[in-house]
């Protein structure tokens, strides 16, 4: 069993120091979440300014939870929906013209549950080109989701996705090809 006064996180663990964490935190609360709606260009340069690496065009809602932005990047015109949480403990590379929908989270890291100091862990998310991250989805450490793929609402991704398909259920399983015209 785990003996969680013996946990320690690992040295430069989120990337930056306690002091940058803590003031985009409170920008993040303040600045970004109360920004209307409209004003998409404000908050990429928000992110921007703290490191993300924001494409062309890309909407993100102010509702929207980035836990480090320094460790994000985000493809042209890509959309980042309400109440979506990127939880960047690990890096998340999103693709160009890839929808991750409202109520999606993204979850890089997570507890090494065998280890007796509950060790934390990251593993990069990587969600390719022309994807679809419909409402609610769930994305475990280290998955990959290839060019094109749709993802059902309220699935649960806990293994790679190939290209071109479509997915749905906890966990995520093949229902058809993705037919594009």
């Amino acid at each position: 069993m785990q003996k969680l006064k013996h946990f320690k996180l690992p040295k430069n663990f989120r990337g930056k120091n306690a002091i940058t964490v803590q003031i985009w935190w409170l920008i993040q609360a303040t600045l970004f979440k109360l920004s209307p709606q409209f004003l998409y260009g404000w908050r990429r340069f928000l992110l921007r300014l703290f490191g993300a690496k924001i494409g062309k065009g890309v909407i993100v809602r102010p509702t929207a939870k980035i836990t480090y932005p320094w460790k994000i990047s985000i493809g042209n015109y890509s959309w980042i929906g309400d109440d979506v949480t990127l939880y960047s403990l690990g890096e998340i590379e999103i693709g160009k013209n890839t929808v991750i929908s409202q109520k999606c989270y993204l979850c890089t890291g997570s507890h090494d549950y065998s280890d007796t100091y509950f060790s934390i862990y990251e593993k990069k998310i990587t969600i390719d080109d022309e994807c679809w991250l419909a409402t609610d989805v769930y994305i475990s450490p280290g998955i990959t989701i290839g060019k094109g793929a749709v993802v059902g609402a309220r699935s649960s991704v806990f293994n790679n996705l190939e290209g071109g398909k479509v997915y749905y259920g906890t966990p995520a399983k093949f229902v058809k090809n993705r037919n594009v015209e």
